[in-house]
């Protein structure tokens, strides 16, 4: 982390006033200039979580999934929400146990137990609750939102991509369009390994700042990109315990949406210095080319 972030005296004062006295304050933050989360610590050694969103999108986001969707996964699958400030953005949480997947070393059986685990929160989070008819409107446009961006997408990407490149995107982009109705509800939006935190208790998910309502199978984006392309057995436990097969729409729709994610993270991941992401989006496009040319 480049820095250090200060805890507000005033969003401190405001915690107290709710869990008690703050022994110790940890920042939390990812690195990220944008980020801004605090591990509190309380006389009993009591950890809750003070988040301060990075807009007014993620914080009404987040606000309505942890009333409208959290508590469905269950008392330790997620943090809960203590309270809101909306004057600054702020959520006050509850910790969960564990640390994020991504980071702990997890071998071939300990990886698929977490994405047998992570399909079955996936499947409680989208049935958590029905959409309202405006949130309905949302999610059922929610495809044609994604191939909306592909222009914007491939005008901030520019020399990155050659021209049979931008031309695959297009066409994914179009087909997108037609797939037709799929299975639609409130998803979490960033759903992959950093977001899930695992302990000796189980799978919990956190970081709802991206949770919205669109077609579920949106969720399951970045993992097939990342998690599932090397290791299918990772991609069987997940789908097992999800609960359903996916249906031929959303098959489609998922393999049009890799190609639109390829775009983005070519777009964002360079001008942010993400190698990560950057790689990611390079990866499924090459697979994709490679996958058309055969």
């Amino acid at each position: 982390m480049s820095s250090t972030k200060p805890l507000p005296a005033a969003l401190q004062r405001w915690a107290e006033q709710r869990i008690g006295p703050v022994v110790s304050v940890r920042d939390a933050s990812h690195d990220w200039d944008r980020s801004r989360v605090w591990d509190l610590e309380g006389e009993r050694r009591v950890h809750h979580y003070l988040k301060v969103s990075p807009s007014v999108t993620f914080f009404t986001r987040e606000s309505r999934a942890y009333h409208r969707i959290v508590p469905a996964l269950g008392h330790t699958r997620a943090p809960h929400l203590i309270d809101s400030r909306a004057q600054d953005m702020a959520l006050l949480l509850t910790a969960v146990p564990g640390a994020p997947a991504k980071e702990l070393g997890l071998n071939t059986t300990q990886w698929r137990t977490v994405h047998q685990q992570a399909g079955a929160l996936c499947a409680r989070l989208h049935e958590a609750a029905p959409l309202d008819p405006a949130d309905r409107v949302e999610a059922e446009a929610s495809l044609s939102a994604a191939a909306d961006g592909t222009e914007k997408h491939l005008a901030r990407a520019g020399d990155r991509l050659d021209h049979d490149e931008q031309q695959l995107i297009r066409d994914h982009a179009a087909r997108l369009r037609r797939v037709g109705p799929v299975p639609v509800g409130y998803i979490h939006g960033d759903n992959q390994p950093r977001n899930w935190l695992w302990s000796t208790s189980g799978l919990a998910l956190i970081d709802f700042e991206r949770s919205r309502p669109a077609a579920y199978v949106q969720d399951l984006v970045i993992l097939a990109t990342t998690q599932w392309a090397d290791h299918p057995d990772r991609e069987t436990a997940f789908r097992r315990s999800y609960g359903r097969e996916l249906s031929d729409a959303e098959r489609h729709a998922l393999r049009c949406l890799t190609a639109l994610d390829a775009v983005n993270c070519l777009a964002w991941g360079p001008d942010n210095g993400d190698a990560e992401v950057t790689a990611r989006g390079r990866r499924t496009l090459d697979r994709l080319m490679k996958e058309d040319r055969s």
